[in-house]
């Protein structure tokens, strides 16, 4: 002899019961399956003390009557949505290396020092992955062993391959002193990408760095410059930005949005 008893819902007290056990997943899976289901698991006795817990900043009480008519359930979603994303992978850039081109010019009121436009491949990479390169191959030297400071005037664009785009790093005047040794550095604040471009500081300066050696040559001395390097520093924590990072960047300017 077979039973058939009626299916029915457990009564409200049971889910009540059974959804203090349950973890904020869980909740709202259980939620979806019916409305019932829904009213009981998605109660603000149930997901106030989880908001509390789990996003104790987020004080709502002092916004007043504004905030009162939102229930926890979708409080706790808002805050587990906003850690999410302040800890999500950022994607690949769409820029790389290859795709740039870094022009380079330092002139003093008298004579030109660099002028240099090296394909992105062809630089040399900071072993430590960030966005620091150098240039080599910097042909300038000043007939004098004695320091001389002169002002500079350095600009410092990066073109997409084809012409397709231009960003200038670098637009900058300053005084460098050309002697055996000595370094000249150089920053400028970059624009913050997207629309509040005017409104918001970006966090990120372009960096350059001259680097001066001596030799003799027919018993005259001379200063040559040695190196130029360049790169995007944070100014957060004073450290370069990654290459990844600084590609992210440097396509906010260069690559259309619909690409």
């Amino acid at each position: 002899m077979s039973l058939n008893f009626p299916i029915t819902t457990p009564p409200w007290e049971v889910l009540a019961l059974v959804a203090h056990h349950l973890d904020p997943k869980t909740l709202a899976i259980a939620s979806c399956v019916c409305k019932s289901w829904f009213i009981s698991m998605s109660s603000d006795h149930l997901w106030k003390p989880i908001c509390n817990t789990h996003f104790p900043n987020l004080h709502f009480t002092d916004l007043g009557e504004q905030i009162h008519h939102v229930p926890y359930h979708r409080l706790y979603a808002i805050g587990h949505t906003a850690a999410k994303r302040r800890v999500q992978t950022p994607c690949k850039p769409k820029l790389s290396l290859d795709n740039l081109i870094f022009s380079i010019n330092i002139r003093t009121k008298s004579s030109n020092i660099v002028t240099i436009a090296k394909p992105g491949e062809e630089l040399i990479f900071d072993p430590n992955g960030v966005f620091k390169f150098d240039v080599d191959n910097v042909n300038y030297e000043c007939s004098s062993m004695v320091a001389v400071v002169e002002d500079v005037k350095i600009t410092w664009n990066v073109v997409l391959s084809g012409w397709k785009g231009l960003f200038t790093m670098m637009d900058c005047e300053g005084k460098v002193s050309f002697s055996p040794g000595a370094e000249g550095w150089f920053s400028e604040e970059l624009p913050s990408p997207g629309c509040c471009a005017g409104a918001v500081a970006s966090g990120v300066v372009a960096d350059l760095k001259l680097g001066f050696c001596g030799r003799r040559e027919s018993g005259v001395g001379k200063v040559k410059v040695d190196k130029v390097s360049v790169g995007i520093l944070s100014i957060v924590n004073w450290r370069y930005v990654s290459v990844d990072d600084g590609l992210r960047y440097l396509q906010h300017f260069l690559v259309p949005c619909d690409d």
